[in-house]
């Protein structure tokens, strides 16, 4: 966990909205604005659908563990990137609160985090 100072440092001096507060229908992202088409975007797009495809066929197992870990490394990193950046794009796009909850917890627990200090970060920060 940063300290204060540190977290406060990183954020500037921008004042940042207040997220939402739950509900209980799928939660929707902000509109997304198209960026630059280039291989790597095409190929998340493809990667998404397919994966999105293969879970409405019922296969659970279409990445293994390793791989899965690895792309939610690589999305983890690039979307706190693009947030210190300045974007105010939401992480997802339709996924249920449970989704949330289930994916949060899993990276609360990888990253050795307690709820606690999220909202201790959150008040920091004011994201």
């Amino acid at each position: 966990m940063s300290s204060r100072k540190a977290a406060t440092a990183k954020i500037g001096t921008k004042a940042r909205p207040k997220p939402a507060s739950r509900a209980a229908a799928p939660v929707k992202s902000a509109p997304v604005v198209a960026a630059p088409a280039t291989s790597v975007a095409a190929a998340a797009e493809q990667l998404a659908a397919d994966i999105q495809r293969a879970l409405k066929a019922g296969d659970h197992e279409v990445l293994s563990s390793q791989a899965l870990q690895k792309l939610m490394t690589a999305a983890c990193r690039l979307y706190s990137a693009q947030v210190e950046a300045g974007s105010q794009a939401l992480p997802v796009g339709e996924v249920t609160p449970t989704d949330i909850m289930v994916t949060a917890s899993g990276m609360m627990r990888a990253g050795n985090l307690a709820v606690f200090e999220l909202g201790m970060w959150q008040s920091w920060t004011g994201r």
